[in-house]
């Protein structure tokens, strides 16, 4: 057992956040024998479900955030969108990993490619738009499509743009009335990648393999590991995904999501600072998975072996297709696939493109693999 500072007691991991990835943090976490505390903006969250120490009415609420903080003996997120004035308040008291000053570098997306760019680190071209004759000069010396962007609070593709001509410019515009923008270059390219990356607070890292990620509608939907790519490739894109979390000074776990383009360069698109969709196959894929790994790190622990336990691992998301109960209809048919491993989590409405679980498979072959999962995750019935 891991002895809390604050009495005789374990150690009390607070999460800022209580979605799926707090939950599954939550689980190993209580295998290694901690306690956990959550924070979030309602009550019966997937991971607040499973603590007896849920906060629920956020934390900007001044009573509930001094509570969590009481009670924790250091802390991290699943949720990068947190006003960092937040962390530093809490930082007063206790360790926050990632820390206020990491989030600095990362939660604007100029300055977080502005941070890349100068550590040497391959970004798209970008630049700052403040105004519409800003997009046209970009648009001018970088050609058409590019990508307008909102500089803060965008994922899963919400608040971006793709821009084709000078009319798109001023739709654009209108979209994103009032909110800071930048602009990037198109990238062409052949494949998305992705490369998890523990960093301790001791300095050690540990790197998992570099994946493929395929998106619907933005959403990430399959990750297939390790991405079908030469070992040349493989090597850049894992080495590239430590330079970014060595450039913003992050502890804890960073999914690291990047592109191959047609001439074979790899690119960062952005840096999640927190476990990720892309490393859900750790879990059963790999020797440690991305959640213990993330524990481990923002307890100054050893880090534990990225190694794949087989040669092939596939996760399949599994999204909303409907409004309604997020309970399925039935999972019979489902578990008929007796190597495929079904993750739910527990959420309690459905909404298209929401994130409700999914499932992971593991084999020799990566097609063999891919196709079984696939088959496992269409048996679901949501309805």
């Amino acid at each position: 057992m891991l002895k809390s500072k604050k009495g005789d007691r374990p150690l009390v991991l607070g999460i800022l956040g209580g979605g799926q990835l707090a939950k599954m943090l939550a689980l190993a976490g209580y295998r290694m024998g901690l306690n956990i505390a959550t924070i979030d903006k309602e009550a019966a969250t997937p991971a607040g479900d499973m603590t007896q120490t849920e906060f629920s009415n956020g934390w900007t609420n001044e009573e509930d955030l001094k509570k969590f903080i009481e009670v924790s003996d250091v802390v991290t997120l699943e949720n990068e969108f947190i006003d960092t004035r937040i962390l530093r308040e809490i930082e007063k008291k206790i360790a926050v990993y990632p820390s206020s000053a990491t989030m600095d570098k990362i939660q604007d997306k100029f300055v977080q490619k502005t941070t890349f760019a100068e550590a040497g680190v391959p970004v798209p071209d970008f630049a700052e738009i403040n105004l519409p004759d800003d997009a046209i000069e970009f648009g001018e010396k970088y050609g058409y499509p590019f990508l307008l962007k909102t500089r803060l609070l965008g994922y899963d593709g919400y608040g971006n743009f793709t821009v084709n001509n000078q009319d798109d410019i001023k739709e654009a515009f209108r979209k994103f009335i009032g909110k800071p923008l930048l602009a990037e270059k198109f990238v062409n390219f052949k494949k998305e990648l992705a490369v998890m990356v523990a960093r301790s607070v001791e300095g050690e890292v540990a790197v998992y393999p570099c994946v493929e990620t395929v998106q619907e509608n933005h959403i990430c939907h399959t990750v297939i590991a390790p991405a079908e790519v030469s070992e040349e490739i493989r090597r850049k894109a894992e080495d590239i995904a430590v330079a970014c979390v060595k450039a913003i000074g992050g502890v804890g776990v960073f999914g690291v999501e990047l592109f191959l383009d047609a001439d074979d360069s790899v690119l960062v698109n952005e840096i999640a600072p927190r476990p990720h969709n892309s490393g859900h196959y750790t879990i059963e894929g790999c020797e440690t998975s991305q959640y213990e790994n993330c524990i481990r790190a923002v307890l100054g622990l050893p880090l534990g072996s990225t190694e794949m336990v087989k040669p092939a691992a596939v996760m399949i998301n599994l999204l909303g297709t409907f409004d309604g109960i997020g309970v399925p209809h039935n999972i019979m048919e489902m578990l008929n696939f007796k190597y495929a491993k079904l993750h739910l989590y527990n959420k309690k409405l459905c909404r298209k493109g929401r994130k409700m679980g999914h499932i992971t498979a593991l084999g020799d072959d990566i097609q063999e693999t891919l196709s079984y999962a696939q088959q496992a995750a269409d048996a679901l019935e949501w309805k």
